[in-house]
């Protein structure tokens, strides 16, 4: 079985880039019934849109809060408006919800979430009997756990993380955001308040005992995991038994998207013999997004990740934009959709989806009107003249200096 590249997508704009960059699959929230309250996600009229977009790809949709009896009602009433969307599956980890969908939609397969903490055997046969197809299984399984999974239920899809944020709690069982900042992570609204930055000096039990303040500026990072990266191991997860490797971050940007996106879509077509061996270029991509210290999550050893990254976040470009459609009767000339501001003497990079980056110090920057311009704001409408080979969807970034 060809494995499957299964991308995030918070917007659709997101979505777009995760097909365009590689994505086999990609998975979306619907409002309300999501654990990535804070993405965007989709509502109204966008299935439409949706389905043009999405083509011959598979599509998830994520519904993976766990269900209070008003969130159940509105369930319910909205499972009709659930059938509109060209949906592959559902990720629900309520079996409640499960339920429902299952009798509204039975030729539609449910795909258990990584919040049930499905990491055994005799787990995974229970929800299969329940007419679960797929398993995502919880962050903190190893391969060991993985292949004898894989022996126990032979004929369960199986799906796991292979790269982006891990949570300090336990499958993201955390009550520190519903704490500290009134916003529950178990009904998709997590402030991620593990990330932020801490004074911790002493313990009450232990006095005399002091937290060593490791990342300067009077503060610790001492709740803040790691980022998981398995682009080096997708061979062990692979011959392990995974049959879907997953990207965190619905919530993260279109470069983000695209970027991971691409690296892990030469990596598997490398894996599997369908594209030059040597993906190195794409591979050292992954450095240049947002990231903290990268590790390989719980699959070899808890040694590494149970120690909570020593640095804030990692970050060597600025995503600048995204191209738009070429001027139809200026060839070279492309819409620009400003993220942040472009000066006309900034070194802009593009990248494209086989295309690791291009430098450009030669572009010019137009208006609407195609006069030149100094600079570009987001929100404006310009666009760009190119001095290198483009192509619509690519991206622009600048190094931060």
């Amino acid at each position: 079985m060809k494995s499957e590249l299964l991308a995030p997508a918070g917007n659709l704009e997101k979505l777009s880039y995760a097909y365009s960059y590689g994505a086999d699959a990609a998975y979306i929230g619907i409002k309300a019934f999501s654990l990535r309250a804070r993405a965007e996600n989709f509502h109204d009229e966008e299935f439409e849109i949706i389905r043009r977009i999405k083509g011959d790809r598979k599509l998830y949709a994520a519904l993976n809060i766990y269900f209070h009896p008003s969130d159940i009602r509105s369930l319910e009433e909205n499972l009709d408006y659930l059938g509109e969307y060209p949906l592959d599956a559902f990720i629900v980890s309520d079996l409640g919800a499960a339920r429902l969908l299952q009798r509204r939609f039975p030729d539609t397969p449910l795909h258990l979430s990584t919040q049930a903490n499905c990491i055994n055997g005799e787990a995974v046969k229970v929800y299969r009997d329940l007419g679960f197809r797929r398993i995502i299984l919880g962050r903190e399984t190893s391969l060991a756990d993985i292949e004898e999974i894989r022996r126990a239920v032979p004929e369960i899809e199986l799906e796991a993380f292979v790269h982006g944020a891990m949570c300090l709690a336990y499958s993201g069982r955390c009550f520190l955001s519903a704490y500290m900042a009134g916003r529950s992570a178990n009904e998709g609204n997590c402030s991620h308040s593990c990330r932020w930055d801490y004074r911790v000096l002493e313990e009450s039990k232990r006095p005399g005992e002091y937290y060593p303040v490791e990342t300067g500026e009077g503060f610790t990072t001492i709740l803040s995991s790691k980022d998981l990266c398995m682009i080096d191991h997708l061979k062990e997860l692979k011959d392990s038994g995974i049959n879907s490797f997953k990207i965190e971050g619905r919530m993260k940007s279109i470069y983000y998207t695209a970027v991971v996106t691409r690296a892990y879509r030469k990596a598997l077509d490398s894996l599997e013999g369908e594209a030059d061996p040597d993906f190195s270029a794409y591979r050292e991509e992954l450095f240049n997004v947002s990231h903290r210290e990268y590790s390989t999550g719980f699959y070899f050893s808890k040694t590494d990740i149970e120690e909570p990254t020593r640095t804030s976040y990692q970050r060597r470009y600025m995503f600048l934009g995204s191209l738009g459609k070429q001027h139809p009767e200026h060839p070279g000339t492309w819409e620009l959709n400003v993220k942040n501001q472009i000066l006309a003497e900034d070194r802009i990079e593009f990248l494209g989806p086989d295309t690791a980056f291009l430098a450009d110090t030669a572009f010019v920057l137009l208006d609407k009107d195609l006069l030149p311009v100094a600079k570009a704001d987001h929100g404006s409408y310009y666009y760009i003249r190119t001095a290198v080979p483009v192509s619509e969807a690519y991206i622009l970034r600048k190094a931060i200096s």
